[in-house]
C-alpha cells in the first residue's frame, strides 16, 4: 500500500487578469491503508489537492511523496475517479474497465482477465457489451471502480464520485467503497460535500478552511468502518462535530472578509 506525505504545499493558478492561490501551506501525513475524507467550502482547494497527489498539477511551493519519491508525474498504482467518471462513451463495459491496464501496456490476455475480475467484483459481469449510454449512474460509478480495481491501485483518489446520485444508490455505493477498502486495505482519500459521507467513509476527516485552502482541523473517527455505524450515537456525535468546524470556518472568513 502507499503512504503519502504533503510538504508545505502551495498551489496557484495563473490567470490572465489574476493569479488565484487554491492551497496555502498544506501538511498532511497518511499511512498505509489509510481512510481519509476531505471537506470544505466550494472553492476552498479540495479537488487541487487531490490533483496534485495524482501528479496531475505540480504545486507552486511544497512537494507530495508517495512512498518516499516525490510526484511529478502520475504514478502506476495510483488511481483517480472524478465526478464524470472519466468514461469513454465509445467503449463498452469492459474495454472501458480494461483501459487503463492498456494504457500500462499490460498483455491483452492479462488486461482481459484483470477486468472481468474486477467488474464481477463490482456486479457488472453481466454487462460487459453495453455502453456506458446505457448504464445507470450508479453502474457508471461501479464501472469507474472497477477499472480503478483492475489497476491493483495502493491509492485511491476520489472527487466527489457519488454526488450526482439518489440517496439509496449513493448509499449503497458507499458500502461497496467501504467493503472494498476493509477487502485490499489502499490508501483512500475521498472529496466530498457531505458531512455523513465524510464521516462513514473517512477514519480521519480533514476540514479545509475558505480559499487559499489549508487545513483547519483533523477530525479522528475511529468507528469508521464499524457495523452499523451509521445508526450509532458515535456517527452522530462526528457530523455534529463537523458540521460546528465548517460553521466556524466560514463565520472566520466572513469575518476576515469584512475587516
Amino acid at each position: 500500500m502507499a503512504d503519502v506525505r504533503i510538504d508545505s504545499v502551495s498551489l496557484t493558478y495563473h490567470g490572465v487578469d489574476a493569479d488565484v492561490r487554491a492551497l496555502a501551506g498544506v501538511d498532511l501525513t497518511l499511512a498505509d491503508g489509510d481512510a481519509v475524507a476531505v471537506i470544505g467550502p466550494s472553492g476552498c482547494g479540495k479537488s487541487t489537492l487531490l490533483l496534485a497527489m495524482a501528479g496531475l498539477l505540480a504545486p507552486t511551493e511544497g512537494a507530495v511523496f508517495v512512498e518516499g519519491e516525490a510526484i511529478a508525474r502520475p504514478r502506476l498504482r495510483t488511481a483517480l475517479i472524478l465526478q464524470d467518471f472519466g468514461l469513454l462513451p465509445w467503449k463498452t463495459v469492459l474495454d472501458n474497465a480494461e483501459l487503463g491496464l492498456r494504457i500500462r501496456h499490460h498483455p491483452p490476455a492479462e488486461s482481459h482477465k484483470r477486468a472481468l475480475e474486477a467488474l464481477t467484483r463490482v456486479g457488472l459481469q453481466e454487462f460487459l457489451g453495453l455502453f456506458p449510454s446505457e448504464l445507470s449512474g450508479g453502474m457508471r460509478q461501479r464501472l469507474a471502480l472497477a477499472r480503478a480495481l483492475a489497476l491493483d491501485a495502493d491509492l485511491l483518489l476520489m472527487d466527489e464520485p457519488l454526488s450526482a446520485l439518489d440517496a439509496l444508490t449513493r448509499e449503497d455505493l458507499q458500502d461497496l467503497l467501504l467493503s472494498l477498502w476493509r477487502d485490499r486495505r489502499h490508501t483512500s482519500v475521498l472529496v466530498t460535500h457531505s458531512i455523513e459521507e465524510a464521516v462513514y467513509l473517512g477514519r480521519h476527516v480533514l476540514v479545509m478552511s475558505p480559499r487559499p485552502g489549508r487545513i483547519a482541523a483533523v477530525v479522528d473517527n475511529p468507528g469508521m468502518g464499524d457495523p452499523g455505524y451509521r445508526e450509532t450515537e458515535a456517527f452522530h456525535q462526528a457530523c455534529v462535530e463537523l458540521r460546528g468546524l465548517l460553521a466556524a470556518e466560514g463565520a472566520l472568513h466572513r469575518e476576515g472578509g469584512a475587516s
